[in-house]
């Protein structure tokens, strides 16, 4: 009995240190606990910080705007100073053209002088388009290019194959790859059909009969 009474006084004294460490830890939770008015001071501060926050962001923000608009209007700038000085110095270049012009309107004399005239005017016009990176786009014996050449029309043709340029009304021209003009051109359709060579000859034949 006595140890049974020692054992239930053991138990019975674990029981009350359990529940006291309980009340103990409940007494430090609720200290813990921040009153409503310490939470809602917590809240504004928080509130706060956030504000602060965004208006930094919101600074951020309008001044890259400010800058990317900056940037567009400078990029726009230095883009009409680029095409007004680029003409101005085109316009410049053709001055010599100009005055080779009227130099040959002006001269009096033979054909020959005035065909002298006339190539000065082409070599100073040459030298423009050296200055300005102009190419000439000549197309005759070479294969049809639709990127550079303008079909005419397409004719029959012995001597060429089928595609080939055979004749060039007017020359074309580009700026680096920039295609100013296309070269006009006259394309092969390649041999002429058997039936047409057969009327050819005997339209020849029937001609030479009437001779």
């Amino acid at each position: 009995m006595a140890h049974e009474d020692k054992h239930e006084e053991q138990q019975a004294r674990a029981s009350a240190e359990e529940t006291t460490r309980e009340d103990q830890a409940e007494t430090a939770r609720e200290e813990e606990r921040a009153s409503p008015e310490e939470e809602l001071a917590m809240l504004k501060r928080r509130v706060a910080e956030l504000e602060e926050e965004l208006g930094v962001l919101r600074d951020k923000y309008l001044r890259a705007l400010a800058e990317a608009e900056n940037i567009r209007k400078r990029a726009e700038r230095e883009i009409e100073l680029a095409r007004k000085y680029g003409m101005e110095r085109f316009a410049e270049a053709l001055l010599d053209v100009v005055d080779n012009l009227e130099r040959a309107l002006e001269a009096k004399g033979d054909v020959e002088s005035l065909r002298e005239g006339v190539r000065l005017t082409l070599e100073s016009w040459k030298r423009v388009m050296e200055r300005f990176e102009m190419q000439r786009i000549d197309a005759v014996g070479k294969p049809f290019d639709p990127h550079h050449h303008e079909a005419l029309m397409q004719v029959p043709s012995e001597e060429h194959p089928e595609g080939t340029v055979i004749a060039q009304h007017v020359a074309g021209y580009k700026i680096g790859d920039k295609l100013l003009r296309p070269a006009k051109v006259v394309v092969s359709s390649g041999p002429p059909a058997k039936e047409e060579a057969s009327s050819s000859q005997g339209a020849c034949a029937d001609e030479q009969e009437k001779d």
